[in-house]
């Protein structure tokens, strides 16, 4: 089976999230003109809207009213801070990333990153699977782009769970994939 482009991942995690007709993805699918925007009702909760930030773009925003509890500081990973102040760039009608040296610098080197996991296949333990930078079941947080997500491909399966959890693996920058992904895992393992 083929895995979904990203923008279609992003969608789904959109409406997995409680988004609505406001969430827009950072680069629009061809031939589709976005969506007027309205006043949003006063009651709307705060999100990349609120700050400027278009959604679909940068961290994302994990809200105060979520259940689950923001990522822990940790000094044994690189920061999403790093992975999300990339760039971007417009080549050709498309949309690709412009890496800064810090984001250049952690290409083909074991890295450990921490995130929410999103199962791409189905079952208890995942081999494959994307960590985002902000939990894709709760409904109060808004998904950030491709820069707040990395696609894991795990040597040993690792348990599914809306915990955090951190991976230690070959990390790869990529410039310009075929499914709208900038960050890649490879050979990881699961990390306490």
């Amino acid at each position: 089976m083929r895995p979904l482009p990203l923008v279609h991942l992003l969608a789904a995690a959109a409406l997995l999230a409680g988004g609505s007709a406001r969430a827009q993805l950072s680069s629009p699918m061809p031939g589709v003109k976005p969506a007027q925007k309205s006043a949003a009702p006063a009651t709307a909760p705060a999100g990349p809207a609120a700050l400027g930030v278009p959604a679909g773009t940068g961290a994302g925003v994990h809200s105060p009213d979520s259940p689950y509890a923001p990522l822990a500081p940790r000094a044994d990973v690189v920061p999403w801070s790093v992975l999300t102040s990339v760039k971007t760039k417009t080549e050709k009608n498309r949309i690709l990333p412009a890496f800064e040296a810090a984001q250049l610098q952690l290409n083909q080197k074991s890295q450990r990153i921490q995130g929410f996991m999103l199962p791409l296949d189905p079952g208890e333990k995942q081999t494959h699977f994307l960590l985002s930078s902000v939990p894709l079941t709760c409904g109060f947080c808004t998904p950030g782009g491709p820069e707040s997500m990395v696609e894991v491909r795990s040597k040993t399966p690792v348990k599914a769970t809306m915990e955090p959890v951190v991976v230690e693996g070959r990390f790869h920058v990529l410039a310009d994939d075929p499914y709208g992904l900038y960050y890649r895992m490879t050979d990881a393992q699961p990390v306490k």
